[in-house]
């Protein structure tokens, strides 16, 4: 899995607002308790998971270690072997020749006086006797010898044989516990990964719901489940949508590919970092992200326009001017533009998602507090879905 795919990418569809009902819409105080909840559990599953991946990881580990282990002595045995079988066949060609002179000898004397000479070159019976048996002896001795150094070569030979199929099992099982690690460090790193991303989600969960708490009791005197987030802060009704800079053009639209995924947003560029990012419609600040690793610095603001709730949401500020619960306007600069050297990791940043300074805005409806499904955002209300539309005015209003 590519890492971009880890990270929080808020996307954009172009889908009718009407035909949409965000399940991830929060209404309520206990809505966005709930979605806290769960970001949580969800994070204890995955650390678990994580835990789990690193816990059988150790354990192949071991298991290649000892596998190693086995192999390195398995060549020292078959080393010996060999060595052993170099030996037995020095010596049964040592005793094939000692053996072939005596056979020689033998039949030269059996035919000649030399034998009988010798063996009648005794002086009793009994010399007699001991001189024909010692003969014999000789004979028997190295006959005895070289079958056993024969069965002994067999031996070691089946020895090699055995050590040689006992290796290749054990470089199987290394290949197979090395695989299943890197498996495991794919698995482990991925679940690290999503996890850090659960974290900055509890973390702007419950910088939501503590904003919402306060603001509910400082207005309403009520902070239970029930109490509707629309009683709390009366958000300002907006009768249209303004653009978000001043100028810019579109670089990249909702259907383009990018990051090895769509890219489901509009790239605003043709502003240098630093220049003032406005709130597209009033409303209140839902959340902030800061410093994400696709996406960078990132706002969300719940806004109602002509009676409908939308999410508008800004990604790649390199500055953010307001804070969660904030009641903003449409000429409130919320931040700054970002995402070129100051911010990318070209130039040694922390944006992964951006290859120069430009602005991701995007638009959902309904209110949702960070994470937007791509099935449930939209083309921004006043944009086309075209790259090099040009816009000189906060007032420009595409209309096809």
């Amino acid at each position: 899995m590519k890492k971009f795919s880890l990270i929080l990418i808020i996307i954009l569809i172009g889908f009718t607002p009407l035909m949409l009902v965000n399940a991830e819409d929060a209404e309520t105080l206990g809505d966005l308790r709930k979605i806290y909840n769960n970001f949580l559990a969800e994070k204890r599953d995955y650390d678990n998971k994580s835990q789990a991946a690193k816990n059988e990881m150790a354990q192949k580990q071991a298991a290649i270690k000892k596998a190693e282990e086995d192999l390195s002595y398995a060549k020292m045995e078959q080393q010996e072997a060999e060595t052993a079988i170099e030996e037995s066949n020095a010596h049964i060609e040592s005793l094939k020749k000692e053996s072939e002179k005596v056979l020689q000898y033998m039949q030269q004397v059996q035919g000649q006086n030399a034998y009988l000479e010798y063996v009648t070159g005794a002086t009793s019976m009994t010399e007699l006797i001991t001189r024909v048996e010692a003969v014999k002896q000789v004979s028997a001795y190295i006959k005895t010898t070289v079958d056993n150094l024969e069965k002994e070569i067999k031996r070691n030979e089946e020895l090699r044989a055995d050590l040689i199929e006992k290796q290749k099992k054990l470089d199987a099982e290394i290949i197979t516990y090395k695989k299943r690690i890197e498996q495991l460090v794919t698995d482990a790193a991925t679940y690290d990964k999503y996890a850090l991303s659960i974290d900055d989600k509890l973390k702007t969960a419950k910088d939501t719901l503590d904003a919402n708490v306060k603001i509910c009791q400082e207005n309403l005197g009520k902070t239970d489940d029930s109490v509707k987030l629309s009683d709390c802060s009366k958000i300002p009704v907006n009768g249209g949508w303004l653009k978000p800079l001043t100028y810019g053009v579109i670089t990249s639209t909702i259907t383009a590919s990018r990051w090895g995924s769509d890219h489901n947003a509009l790239d605003i560029g043709g502003n240098a970092e630093g220049t003032p990012i406005y709130a597209a419609a009033a409303g209140q600040v839902a959340s902030i992200l800061e410093r994400t690793s696709c996406g960078g610095n990132r706002v969300y603001i719940y806004v109602t326009v002509n009676g409908q709730k939308y999410t508008t949401f800004y990604y790649h500020l390199l500055k953010i001017n307001v804070k969660v619960g904030d009641i903003v306007t449409q000429d409130t600069v919320i931040g700054t533009v970002g995402g070129g050297r100051s911010t990318s990791s070209l130039y040694g940043g922390y944006d992964t998602c951006t290859t120069g300074a430009h602005l991701h805005f995007g638009v959902a409806p309904g209110w949702i507090p960070y994470h937007v499904s791509s099935k449930y955002v939209i083309t921004p209300p006043g944009f086309p879905n075209r790259e090099g539309y040009r816009f000189t005015s906060r007032t420009d209003y595409y209309q096809e």
